[in-house]
């Protein structure tokens, strides 16, 4: 409560003009913008006014109305129901008499709002005045006679919630009263200036400083998490994606090896022992999670999670749904999500989520829990945390692969930083982003972005928020193209790969398979090899081929024999090694001749005859000779090579007079057309586009009718394999996918390259395409029968003269 003459002696210095004059009745929008109010920390330019029961309203952000979340100062309004804005320019210097009033305005005064309220008679009832002192505010209020009320009360309120209700007797306000309406907002909440408090809501200590900037510290733990009355949990999360790992308190440290380490051992919970091994996958200088291990030590129990949802328990595999099964105290299940594990010992409990190529840990519980570890608040070097019993012997030998040309590093950036933009940045407050971005660039700037690895990172940040604070991070798959499921892990369901192994995409990338290591692939390469060495005994002999190696270049194991056909390969089940062999009780067809007292073995591993596999097969010929004297196998593959990637005619149909081009493409973005330097595998995926110009798009469109491919430059060679027919797919060629037919002046289709069965020569490729006048949907080609059926009777606008183009291809 103050004397309103001190006011008014601090403002007889403002000598300077109405800046602005407004006048409204009973309700009004106000323009305050020469004048702004920082109100409770937030800066407004504009008031609404308003008359409402014998009260009076100044809001910030709309027309005062009773339970509506507002920035208001509600005051008794007597009988004014109008009034007027002016405003006043000219600073009032700190020391002034309002400074000694308000000791807590420490900012200078630079203008004031006027509002001076009137009745109908337009007798003055009211006078209200808000000052701007840089980020704090006052309010003065004086009544004059016609001010009929023994009180004056003024109400702020923040969000529609009151913070600071005053009363003054109309004693006081007929000489003028003068408050401190400056505050802080944190979070959503108001607190006054110069104040410091604590919030139980958030366990922190909220200061409010002089100058309406607000602060809070946390007096939980960085692995605590606030329970919204005061107390302090403990609640964090490890997560573990790719060779880096987040720990418990948002540190990146990455593991540049392929070895066994601990990733944590709490001490609430005596014995166990979360252990990650990590392994390389294409690039033996990238290494991957491989497996996450839970060691109960005072039972003897080992339970291995790993790739494609498989579980071990003491080298058992067990089978899991999502009903969680308890296995030595251990909670274990799994969904399309991944693998989950979970133990609880001392109001402790500890849950490890794996999907195959990220795992989180996610423990909680009371405060003061100790766990060392990777993931733990450990100044332990890395090596110290090595497991030796999980390291293969090298496991830390460092490689150096040549860089990948093929990577964009800055498109990389741009697209983990979606990480620090909406919609995760819901997440934000509760778990930083920086660390996952830095995991994600180090890695995509190394290792090509296969195998999901792109949305990884995206979706162990999801997740992570998730689990920590039950934050939901709404809408980013369809913004990112994600998948609804952990990709790795839906594609790799189940399915069991070697040591040497593991579950990723084709080279065609029409399935997902067990991929060779780098390391493992690396030795037979570098030679040509498919494997091992041949291996001799007196009169025997045997090979063993990796059958990973052997679908690198889509050989099937399944097909191959020795000169014998009957003699097939073995694959063993664990190893996926593939062994031909024969001996002298099963000769297999070898042949037997002696040279220099020596019996020499002789056979080949072949593929099966050409003419089982129908008019086309797309299976490399094989042949690879093998004896007792050769270190290695004789490897002969045959690789194509397209021989024109490009062709373009001038056509002219009816009325219109366009180009055709014909290009084929190795990706399905269709930017880097074929070359023909560029060497093309047989089973290999191409794009071929088929694109006009100088159509009239809104009127024509084209239709590829057929495409097929022969032996000859004729399209009508004596040996025809069709891939489009009627404008779909051939349905017996599983590879052929048709893009965007009958839908505008280009289209593409893709397929699985291939040659003719016992033949080496070229392979043409024709095509048919008809232009088509739009009508609704009818240029479309219809795959199904019973819209074939439909679409039937309903006419057809096609071009009299089809084109043909031509491509051909050769190996």
């Amino acid at each position: 409560m103050f004397c309103f003459f001190l006011y008014l002696a601090a403002l007889s210095m403002l000598t300077g003009t109405t800046a602005t004059s407004q006048t409204f009745t009973n309700s009004g929008e106000m323009n305050i913008s020469s004048c702004p109010i920082t109100y409770y920390g937030q800066k407004y330019d504009k008031v609404y006014v308003a008359f409402n029961a014998s009260r009076f309203a100044v809001c910030f952000i709309g027309v005062y109305k009773p339970g509506i979340k507002n920035d208001c100062i509600v005051m008794s309004g007597g009988t004014a129901d109008r009034g007027d804005l002016a405003i006043l320019s000219r600073e009032i210097p700190t020391g002034s008499g309002v400074h000694k009033l308000l000791p807590n305005l420490k900012n200078a005064g630079k203008c004031v709002n006027i509002i001076p309220l009137k009745d109908s008679q337009q007798s003055e009832i009211e006078q209200v005045e808000l000052g701007n002192f840089g980020t704090q505010a006052i309010l003065a209020i004086k009544t004059y006679s016609g001010y009929t009320h023994v009180d004056v009360e003024a109400d702020a309120k923040v969000n529609g919630l009151t913070v600071s209700k005053q009363k003054f007797q109309t004693a006081e306000t007929s000489k003028g009263v003068i408050t401190d309406v400056s505050g802080c907002r944190l979070s959503g909440v108001a607190y006054k200036t110069n104040t410091t408090v604590k919030d139980p809501n958030t366990c922190s200590t909220v200061t409010c400083d002089v100058n309406g900037v607000a602060g809070a510290v946390s007096y939980c733990g960085p692995m605590e998490r606030c329970q919204g009355d005061g107390r302090c949990v403990l609640n964090t999360i490890c997560t573990v994606t790719g060779s880096t790992v987040i720990d418990f308190v948002g540190r990146v440290r990455s593991v540049p090896d392929r070895c066994g380490y601990t990733l944590m051992r709490p001490s609430s919970i005596p014995g166990l022992k979360v252990l990650g091994v990590f392994q390389e996958r294409r690039r033996k200088d990238v290494s991957f999670l491989d497996r996450v291990i839970l060691q109960l030590d005072q039972a003897g129990v080992q339970i291995s999670l790993e790739q494609g949802g498989r579980v071990q328990l003491n080298n058992k595999v067990l089978m899991l749904n999502a009903t969680a099964q308890v296995v030595h105290g251990v909670e274990l299940s799994k969904d399309q999500m991944g693998v989950t594990a979970k133990i609880s010992a001392s109001n402790h409990t500890v849950s490890v989520l794996f999907d195959g190529s990220v795992t989180l840990i996610h423990m909680t519980g009371p405060s003061g829990a100790h766990m060392p570890g990777l993931c733990g608040n450990s100044s332990r070097t890395l090596s110290k945390e090595k497991v030796s019993e999980h390291s293969a012997p090298g496991c830390e030998i460092h490689y150096d692969d040549a860089a990948d040309s093929t990577i964009d590093c800055n498109a990389t950036t741009e697209w983990c930083n979606l990480l620090k933009q909406a919609p995760f940045t819901a997440c934000s407050r509760h778990i930083d982003p920086e660390p996952f971005t830095t995991a994600c660039t180090r890695t995509l700037c190394k290792y090509p972005a296969v195998d999901g690895l792109k949305c990884q990172f995206l979706e162990a940040y999801a997740r992570a928020c998730t689990r920590h604070s039950n934050v939901t991070v709404e809408g980013w798959r369809s913004k990112t193209s994600c998948s609804a499921f952990p990709q790795d892990f839906v594609t790799c369901q189940d399915r069991f790969c070697s040591a040497h192994e593991f579950c990723g995409e084709s080279n065609n990338g029409a399935e997902t398979r067990c991929l060779c290591r780098a390391i493992f692939a690396s030795k037979y390469k570098s030679t040509g090899a498919f494997g091992e060495p041949t291996v001799c005994g007196q009169k025997s002999a045997s090979v063993t081929l990796a059958k990973c190696l052997l679908e690198d270049k889509s050989i099937d194991y399944s097909v191959l024999h020795l000169n014998d056909q009957t003699c097939t390969g073995e694959m063993d089940n664990l190893t996926h090694m593939v062994m031909f062999s024969f001996d002298s009780s099963s000769t297999c067809g070898t042949v037997v001749t002696a040279n220099n007292s020596q019996i020499i073995y002789k056979n080949t591993i072949m593929t099966r005859n050409s003419s089982m596999f129908g008019l086309i097969n797309r299976q490399i010929p094989v042949h690879i000779d093998f004896s007792c004297f050769y270190s290695q196998p004789d490897v002969n593959s045959l690789a194509i090579k397209l021989k024109h990637s490009s062709v373009i005619q001038q056509i002219t149909s009816g009325e219109w007079s366009y180009n055709l081009s014909m290009k084929a493409y190795t990706s399905s973005d269709r930017v880097q057309a074929i070359q023909s330097s560029n060497e093309i595998q047989l089973d290999e995926k191409i794009w071929v586009e088929l694109k006009t110009d100088g159509l009239a798009e809104k009127m024509v469109v084209v239709v590829t009718d057929s495409c097929w491919a022969t032996d000859q430059p004729s399209p009508s060679g004596s040996l025809r394999y069709d891939l489009i027919i009627k404008g779909c797919p051939n349905p017996a060629d599983q590879t052929v996918k048709v893009e965007g037919n009958g839908l505008g002046t280009s289209n593409y289709f893709s397929f699985n390259t291939f040659q003719f069965s016992g033949k080496t020569g070229d392979v043409y490729l024709h095509c048919r395409v008809e232009l088509c006048v739009r009508q609704g949907n009818t240029c479309t080609p219809t795959c199904s029968q019973a819209e074939r059926r439909r679409r039937s009777a309903m006419p057809k606008y096609k071009d009299e003269n089809p084109a043909f183009i031509n491509l051909a291809w050769t190996y």
